[in-house]
């Protein structure tokens, strides 16, 4: 989506995707550094590791605790940092990386335009509480959700991201487990889905799908999972991660380039290459 939404944009630059082992992160963003790069994304596992590999952290990745978007910097004539987009990089010479996160701002957007859905005192399941169900349980608090309710397979985990809940948003009510009535969302923050052989991430016996209102999966390849085919056998409003990615997308974009980014282009793109023709 982004070379398309580059040429749109008039900029002669190139996105490309890179293997890099989790130990030789750190080497990587300095790499990049040198050869003078604009800026990087970071997927799994490299999220939760930046944090401790870039120079400075702007506030949304210290809100959220994670880095999915780097940027360059340099110094100016002044003296004050700008992005490398903003100079000629053959003139700069002290350069820094500032980690952001467009992880979390994407999904409450995806949840708002993909779902129509109001976040303001909404009753949320979140399952999965690892990195980016971490990030989602945060933003929902922030925006002010009225119970939250988190379930993991390892129950610790979802206990200390409940403690950092009641910690930082005290006004959410949020609880570990299945809830025992309706909620207006499910939201599927793991990985089961991905397989067609992975078991359900929902434990029915526990929580009826029919007792959720929305039902949202993160997971956008296949375009339908089995929990989504069975939301909407169960009557549910459902959305696939799709809008996620593209959201956290066009805003890394902008971050770049100083520019709104063209996110119908970056739209079209983003499913021709997902989902090909279908």
């Amino acid at each position: 989506m982004h070379n398309p939404a580059l040429v749109a944009l008039g900029l002669d630059w190139r996105y490309l995707a890179c293997d890099v082992h989790p130990e030789r992160l750190g080497e990587a963003i300095a790499g990049a550094q040198a050869m003078k790069f604009i800026g990087l994304n970071l997927t799994v596992p490299h999220k939760l590791l930046a944090v401790d590999l870039v120079d400075e952290l702007d506030v949304s990745a210290k809100t959220w605790g994670a880095v999915n978007t780097v940027r360059f910097e340099a110094r100016d004539l002044s003296g004050a940092w700008q992005p490398l987009a903003k100079l000629n990089p053959e003139e700069v010479e002290e350069m820094r990386s500032v980690g952001f996160n467009t992880d979390a701002d994407a999904i409450t957007r995806s949840l708002r335009e993909d779902l129509g859905l109001e976040l303001s005192g909404a009753s949320v399941l979140l399952l999965g509480a690892g990195g980016a169900g971490r990030t989602a349980a945060l933003k929902l608090a922030a925006e002010g959700v009225g119970s939250l309710w988190l379930q993991n397979r390892t129950a610790s985990k979802a206990e200390e991201v409940a403690a950092e809940i009641r910690k930082r948003f005290p006004r959410v009510q949020v609880a570990v487990g299945y809830p025992a009535g309706a909620v207006d969302l499910l939201l599927n923050a793991t990985s089961l889905g991905l397989k067609a052989s992975d078991p359900s991430p929902l434990e029915e016996a526990k929580f009826a799908l029919r007792q959720a209102r929305h039902v949202y999966d993160m997971i956008y390849r296949p375009a339908e999972t089995p929990l989504l085919r069975a939301a909407k056998a169960a009557g549910c409003q459902t959305a696939n991660g799709l809008g996620m990615l593209l959201y956290q997308g066009a805003q890394a974009l902008e971050i770049w380039t100083g520019k709104f980014a063209p996110v119908e282009v970056m739209r079209a793109a983003l499913v021709k290459n997902v989902y090909g023709n279908a």
